[in-house]
């Protein structure tokens, strides 16, 4: 990955020709085919996967995430998508309130931020000391190794995007009712603290791109590029099969015998489109 790398990298990273959507759509949908037999490969083998999402604010984690889970079953792939800490878990060890959302058998378990909160929003924001963010820097590898030890498969990503993408896609929040919900307080904050984020995604790189927990990264400027990318490239992070099941064949349905439509006054909603 190269540890040393100088800001003017994010600067370099350039998009390629627009995706046009009906190519994306097209090969998202075989992407999609894949994870499905991905999951069925999970259940059947009662693999345990681990994904980090982390980048800055803007980066595309969560439209990414959302194109990894679309097509595939909540109770398998599940996304933690966790709050600021309360009072008592600020008082816990700092892994603490993430162990509890680690994978079981069978299970693929989506982080949209995670405990690499303390190497950057923490330790920008002031949240934590920077003795803490020093300690757990050293800690990750070997909490990160025992993640690994107990049967867990770690994938971790980080987006990247450019300065001027990044003011595009935040400023293009603040007049869309849709999207205006993503634009937080916090976010607003962070972003005139770009380069104290440079430096402390350098060092959480340094300290934590292990051999055994590699950081993956990836450009991001163009969204739709960026995820079918990360489809591609988790599918193959993974060795699987096609699970052995049944072909699929729907039943008669019953007689209605002397069953009859009541008639009940339904109320139903209004016919608006």
């Amino acid at each position: 990955m190269g540890h040393g790398k100088k800001e003017s990298k994010s600067k370099d990273i350039e998009s390629k020709e627009k995706f046009k959507n009906k190519d994306y759509e097209k090969e998202l949908a075989k992407l999609h085919v894949e994870l499905v037999k991905l999951q069925q490969w999970i259940v059947h083998t009662g693999l345990k996967i681990c994904v980090v999402f982390e980048g800055r604010d803007g980066a595309g984690k969560g439209g990414t995430i959302k194109a990894i889970t679309e097509r595939v079953s909540p109770r398998i792939f599940r996304v933690v998508a966790l709050p600021a800490p309360s009072d008592r878990e600020k008082t816990q060890m700092y892994a603490q309130r993430y162990l509890p959302h680690l994978p079981a058998a069978g299970e693929v378990v989506i982080f949209d931020r995670s405990w690499y909160n303390r190497a950057g929003v923490e330790r920008v924001m002031g949240f934590c000391s920077e003795k803490e963010s020093q300690r757990f820097l050293q800690m990750v590898p070997h909490f990160e190794r025992l993640m690994l030890d107990s049967g867990i498969i770690l994938i971790k990503y980080w987006l990247e995007v450019s300065e001027e993408e990044q003011t595009r896609r935040l400023e293009s929040r603040i007049d869309d009712g849709r999207k205006i919900w993503k634009l937080s307080p916090m976010d607003l904050k962070s972003y005139s603290r770009w380069y104290d984020y440079s430096r402390a995604r350098d060092e959480m790189f340094a300290a934590t791109d292990t051999e055994w927990a590699p950081w993956h990264v990836v450009n991001s400027n163009d969204k739709k590029r960026a995820r079918l990318n990360i489809i591609h490239h988790l599918l193959k992070q993974i060795p699987y099969e096609e699970a052995p099941r049944e072909k699929v064949k729907l039943p008669k349905r019953q007689a209605a015998d002397d069953y009859q439509e009541p008639d009940y006054p339904y109320k139903f909603i209004p016919e608006k489109y």
